[in-house]
């Protein structure tokens, strides 16, 4: 008996963790179990298999994806572990968590619907076992893309007359994955080792599935990445090189059906001017900008390992906003990072009241297995690091929500995301799930998708509330 009749009539749910990354992953999973066979399915409880997708990226995100999978555990299904936590400890995982079934890496992928047949018959099924993915690919980045047939790389899974992808939700806005791993060394993260190396995908490839997501209904692309101011430098030159992102945009914004594209993940030391442009000033391309400052304080960056300054970042926004002055910027910063002194931390909050965010996340440091962070003197007390996140948050929340205000009076394209008790969506210089959102005043009658002009008429922290200035409102009915 084949696997796909093996698996005929069996139902599998898959639980996600994590970041947007792990959402494409997921549904190029679900792709490859719907093609071999498996009945995907929203109900966990009536399933034979749960797959979880975890997230193994700060202890947080560790503990939740602990506790999915005991609650997984506790319906009775079989549980699979896949994922970045799976991934990374791989084997050590198993033996402290006997209540998943099987832990599976990313070169299991390939494969997952054969061994969730293993996994729903009883069959044993070994564990992955963990290796720093940096060595799977050449250290050049062009000599990269000849060797990923090799190497399985997640989100990646080819291309052609069919995308192997099957959407997970009914979202208009869907994640598309330019690129995986990366090859910068910041001294407090672990992604590249369980990552791998920087590969970008073909933009054919990219534009393909872009396609195939406008059918699926999906009307923002929300392309993701470890680091997409690289993307293109292992492509050949004739697809552009590091300029291949410059050229990818303005296709994929003119992919019939497609509204709106969101670039995430840039790296500031690499966000090149004509790059800038492009993302600021190009008809369909979101004016949004995610930049990885992490900190402003030179010296606490240098032991980061990363480049910049608040001089230099500032330039970088005043370049931005040049091209357009309402463009929306956002940034990920840690506070209490080894030997970091009141001085750095003022250096921050200088940094923050000039630039003007409209959405900043503020992170404690902890200690990441396998990280060089992890080895530095000056680590501070817990409660020096709450204090001063307590600090750096409530300066982010006073200036973020003055970055909002001053958006009253403004006009915003609003994309529909929810019609239930109140119509909510996004503006451009709102992310998913992380930027706020924009409420939309009148009793409209309007789908989830669609795209309203309004005006930006009222803020509440970061979100705005929004009138329409191209639908009228939908005129109750009155008894004659």
């Amino acid at each position: 008996m084949s696997s796909t009749e093996s698996s005929h009539n069996r139902r599998v749910s898959l639980l996600t963790l994590g970041c947007a990354r792990n959402e494409v992953d997921s549904e190029e999973l679900a792709g490859r179990l719907a093609a071999g066979g498996w009945q995907l399915s929203d109900d966990p409880e009536s399933s034979d298999v749960i797959v979880v997708n975890t997230c193994g990226f700060v202890e947080q995100a560790k503990k939740d994806s602990v506790d999915t999978l005991l609650a997984a555990a506790d319906t009775g299904a079989k549980v699979v572990a896949v994922g970045c936590m799976a991934e990374r400890y791989g084997k050590e995982l198993a033996e402290n968590l006997p209540e998943a079934d099987a832990v599976l890496g990313f070169d299991h992928y390939p494969h997952l619907a054969e061994r969730l047949v293993d996994i729903a018959e009883g069959r044993p099924v070994e564990s992955h076992t963990p290796t720093d993915r940096r060595t799977l690919l050449p250290i050049t980045p062009v000599d990269r893309q000849a060797a990923t047939d090799e190497v399985t790389v997640p989100g990646h899974a080819g291309w052609g007359p069919r995308v192997l992808r099957s959407r997970l939700d009914d979202s208009p806005v869907a994640p598309l994955k330019i690129a995986s791993g990366c090859d910068r060394r910041c001294s407090f993260c672990a992604i590249p080792s369980f990552r791998g190396s920087f590969v970008s995908r073909h933009p054919d490839e990219l534009v393909a599935e872009a396609e195939w997501l406008a059918t699926q209904g999906v009307r923002e692309l929300f392309l993701v990445s470890e680091n997409s101011t690289s993307y293109g430098k292992d492509l050949d030159r004739s697809l552009g090189g590091t300029r291949a992102l410059e050229r990818l945009l303005p296709r994929l914004a003119a992919v019939d059906g497609i509204d709106r594209v969101r670039v995430s993940y840039l790296q500031p030391a690499e966000t090149r001017p004509d790059l800038v442009r492009v993302i600021a000033t190009t008809p369909g391309v979101a004016d949004y900008f995610d930049l990885s400052f992490q900190h402003a304080s030179e010296s606490v960056l240098r032991r980061m390992r990363r480049f910049g300054s608040t001089e230099s970042f500032l330039k970088l926004i005043e370049q931005i906003r040049s091209y357009a002055p309402d463009a929306g910027i956002r940034t990920n910063v840690i506070v209490g990072f080894p030997g970091e002194t009141e001085e750095d931390v003022a250096e921050l909050e200088r940094f923050l009241t000039e630039a003007r965010l409209d959405a900043v996340g503020v992170f404690g440091y902890s200690d990441e297995d396998g990280t060089e962070a992890e080895t530095f003197d000056g680590k501070l007390d817990e409660d020096v690091i709450t204090e001063r996140v307590g600090r750096i948050a409530a300066l982010v929340e006073e200036l973020s929500a003055q970055r909002a205000e001053g958006r009253i009076g403004s006009v915003v394209d609003v994309l529909v995301e929810s019609v239930d008790e109140e119509i909510v969506g996004r503006a451009a210089h709102q992310a998913p799930e992380v930027d706020g959102e924009c409420v939309v005043l009148g009793d409209l009658d309007c789908k989830v998708g669609e795209l309203l002009r309004c005006e930006v008429v009222d803020s509440a922290g970061v979100d705005l509330v929004v009138r329409p200035l191209d639908r009228p409102a939908v005129e109750p009915d009155v008894a004659t």
